[in-house]
């Protein structure tokens, strides 16, 4: 296989592999065969079948080699990356990164190489590689590797001295940095406590002034509780006897009341006054009983004026003065 431009290493490994594509393939294929073999064995049993029952076989046994297709399909991706798998891990040990080109994948002058190599070379492959057994991928031969170890090796060298040389310059630099920090912690420790001083001077006056105006609010306030309490209890002794005279005053002046109506009542005037009252009513009395004795008739009452006798009136008069 020199026309790929493989070694005859890489020319086993690819015999190999196309062995045990081929394996796979007549394995899967026997599967197939075997589907219609027992389509055959088990439904074509009778002369005559309806549409029904050949669409109904054709259908199943259509289910039966699509599943079969789809999974050989299906394995051999999944071996196709285990082989690309393997390979990518032998480059990376030795910081190689491969790539794949897929468009070549559908070339048809290769892909009609490769038939080619697969009817004619591969059984002389075959007899070959009886007696090689399996056999894992080998890595690239030594001295190509040990020349990319080499550049890797010095590219590696040539990488951590460029760090030395920056690691150097940072730590001089950090030297410096950490020199002006201390002076400038030195420079602003300074000016603190030149500072606090000042301040501390300030505050002391500001607090001694503060105290003093503290102390004068102080005895101000002292004095005015004293005063409001003293004229408080002044105001509190002055209100209870002005509430004790008032008392006494409204107790003369019921007394005063008393006496009065009790003097009233012992003057001559007020006693012919109750007399006389006495005597009117008693009079009033008897003349009542005495009209109730002479009742008016219906037709002298209808007669009579609407004007009242002046005994009625004298008599309207009389209980008018007995109820007042």
């Amino acid at each position: 296989m020199a026309e790929f431009g493989c070694n005859e290493h890489h020319q086993n490994e690819v015999i190999n592999y196309m062995r045990f594509a081929r394996s796979k393939r007549l394995l899967r294929l026997k599967t197939v065969d075997s589907c219609f073999e027992e389509l055959k064995e088990s439904r074509l049993a009778e002369e005559t079948f309806t549409v029904d029952e050949v669409r109904d076989m054709l259908d199943g046994l259509h289910a039966v080699v699509r599943g079969e297709v789809e999974m050989e399909l299906i394995n051999t991706a999944h071996t196709n990356v285990l082989l690309l798998r393997q390979l990518f891990f032998q480059a990376e040990k030795y910081y190689l990164r491969l790539q794949a080109d897929i468009s070549e994948l559908e070339n048809r002058e290769l892909l009609e190489q490769v038939a080619e190599f697969e009817k004619t070379d591969f059984k002389v492959s075959d007899k070959m590689n009886q007696d090689s057994g399996k056999a894992k991928l080998a890595p690239l031969n030594e001295s190509g590797v040990s020349d990319l170890l080499n550049k890797e090796i010095a590219k590696l060298q040539q990488e951590n001295d460029n760090l030395k040389a920056k690691l150097r310059t940072l730590e001089s630099q950090a030297m410096n940095v950490l020199d002006e920090k201390t002076k400038a912690q030195r420079a602003l420790k300074d000016l603190q406590k030149v500072q606090g001083d000042q301040q501390l001077t300030a505050h002391s006056k500001e607090i001694s002034c503060l105290e003093d105006t503290v102390a004068a609010l102080k005895e101000d306030y002292e004095r005015t509780l004293t005063v409001s309490a003293a004229s408080q209890k002044g105001l509190q002794e002055n209100l209870v006897s002005a509430k004790h005279e008032l008392l006494r005053v409204q107790e003369q002046l019921a007394l005063a009341e008393k006496e009065l109506d009790k003097k009233f009542q012992q003057t001559a005037a007020y006693r012919n006054m109750k007399e006389i009252l006495s005597k009117k009513n008693e009079q009033i009395k008897d003349i009542r009983k005495r009209l109730h004795k002479f009742p008016l008739s219906d037709t002298s009452r209808a007669n009579e004026s609407p004007s009242p006798s002046p005994a009625a009136e004298r008599e309207v008069a009389l209980e008018r003065r007995e109820r007042k």
